[in-house]
């Protein structure tokens, strides 16, 4: 297994950086590696993001360091995501299957977690809890599904809520999943801030030569991040976070801070837009 800390930036420092300072504080490369466990420890809300590529083996997420705790799930909440074939995940509680796009919701101390399948590709994501709840399988089916957007803007989208207020309890995580229609590219616009919360997207079902154009920064000094398919981007809380890609796709969202309002946004006008 293998961790990487990220320190949170300001946007003040953000907006002195390169496009390879940018790359290296904010976007998340080679989370999907087989046989291995990869996170990425991060300041914003000390949000974990990670992946597990079982590879018809097994691999088990005890323990790690930068926890501060004896096991992972000690003081944490997580949601396991399989974005590749047939998988299984086994808590403290019980062994769960997931199919794809299935989530795998893992109470507070609920630990260790062993990943196993020979396609599965788990997404792995993580918050500090204060409070114990029910670990949980939502599968696509029992997603929430809004609908929103229209082919003539571009944004034809289905928004699949899975830890959410509408859908079961959680500490502070809340994820779900968006997919872009045929022939619609833009996700999240208008944007919008969430100074009361951080956010990691997952870019994947992204063919191989097309790219995302992740928007991000204070919506007066907007940058950009160019990312490929399995690609994954931290969310700061002062910066908006949308994209557009040269093909339709599906990014997965999570979210940690103050509250679990999936509404609690600042709206952004397409005007306010530099």
């Amino acid at each position: 297994m293998k961790i990487e800390t990220r320190q949170a930036i300001d946007p003040r420092h953000a907006k002195t950086l390169d496009t390879g300072g940018l790359r290296s504080e904010f976007l998340m490369e080679g989370l999907f590696l087989p046989g291995e466990i990869s996170l990425v420890y991060s300041h914003y809300d000390r949000l974990i993001v990670g992946g597990a590529v079982p590879a018809g083996g097994e691999l088990v997420l005890d323990s790690a360091k930068e926890t501060g705790t004896p096991a992972f799930l000690d003081r944490r909440e997580a949601v396991v995501v399989n974005v590749g074939t047939a998988g299984s995940v086994r808590t403290g509680s019980g062994t769960f299957d997931l199919g794809n796009r299935d989530m795998l919701y893992v109470g507070l101390g609920d630990g260790p977690l062993t990943f196993s399948g020979e396609g599965a590709r788990f997404y792995i994501l993580s918050a500090p809890a204060h409070r114990r709840f029910d670990t949980r399988l939502v599968t696509i089916d029992a997603a929430k599904r809004v609908d929103l957007g229209a082919a003539e803007t571009s944004n034809d989208r289905s928004i699949f809520q899975f830890v959410h207020p509408d859908v079961m309890e959680s500490c502070q995580i809340v994820v779900g999943m968006t997919t872009l229609h045929n022939g619609s590219v833009w996700n999240t616009m208008p944007a919008h801030l969430h100074d009361r919360r951080s956010e990691a997207y997952l870019y994947f079902d992204l063919p191989q030569e097309a790219r995302v154009f992740h928007m991000m920064g204070d919506p007066a000094e907007t940058r950009h991040l160019v990312v490929k398919n399995e690609d994954a981007v931290l969310s700061p809380p002062w910066s908006i976070h949308c994209g557009a890609g040269t093909a339709s796709y599906t990014f997965i969202w999570a979210m940690a801070g103050d509250n679990v309002d999936y509404r609690d946004v600042d709206m952004v006008a397409m005007s306010d837009l530099k």
